[in-house]
């Protein structure tokens, strides 16, 4: 369901509400709505449009909200407000779930790679830089280690549970399969992985910012 009057939320607030819910998540589930620029969806705990904005959409993150199949329980999920009428053709050569890499286009594309076509309406730079800050934001006011265990994409869950691409199921889901490391390049990485390293980054920048403060008091 759209939300009509999404309630923008700030970094202090976002790191309050991951406190209150320590030790009740043990996992994040990062998404995209397949929608439009500016529409966010009820189903997921955060939504983060094109511009960075980030909305909550809820009261507590332990709300449940039925983001991943068989896996909404004590977890969050987190949406990129975009991905309407974005397609993905799964590789010749490998099994989809092996594919480590994409590309934008179909010229001369290595046959082990998958193709995809992000849509008028792709992640935005801005949009996966700040969801990677809201995923080290999380992780480290919950206590949980930035890995492939506590956070994965709903396509890597879907693999897992069977419904990912080239798995046959009508259902099937692939948000953030793969994700560009820069908008210049037609070459797309492993959007988990992507967004890991990313986050990981900002847990250790703002570690290190904690120090220097400690330090100069």
């Amino acid at each position: 369901m759209i939300v009509q009057n999404p309630v923008e939320v700030n970094e202090e607030t976002l790191r309050e509400m991951a406190r209150e819910v320590r030790n009740g998540i043990s996992r994040i589930y990062l998404h995209w709505t397949a929608g439009h620029y500016g529409q966010v969806f009820d189903d997921y705990h955060l939504c983060v449009d094109r511009d960075g904005t980030v909305y909550v959409n809820c009261k507590t993150l332990a709300a449940y909200k039925t983001h991943t199949w068989m896996r909404s329980h004590n977890s969050i999920g987190i949406a990129l407000c975009c991905g309407y009428d974005a397609r993905c053709w799964c590789p010749s050569h490998v099994e989809a779930c092996r594919a480590e890499a994409a590309y934008v286009d179909g010229d001369d594309v290595d046959r082990d790679c998958a193709l995809i076509d992000l849509g008028p309406e792709p992640p935005t730079a801005v949009q996966i830089e700040v969801l990677a800050k809201i995923v080290a934001i999380l992780c480290e006011e919950l206590r949980l280690d930035i890995d492939d265990y506590h956070v994965m994409t709903h396509c890597e869950a879907a693999f897992k549970d069977g419904y990912g691409p080239g798995d046959g199921d009508p259902d099937m889901r692939w948000d953030l399969w793969f994700l560009p490391a820069d908008p210049c390049y037609k070459l797309l990485y492993p959007g988990g992985e992507l967004l890991r390293e990313k986050a990981n980054f900002y847990r250790n920048e703002m570690e290190e910012e904690r120090e220097e403060v400690l330090q100069a008091a």
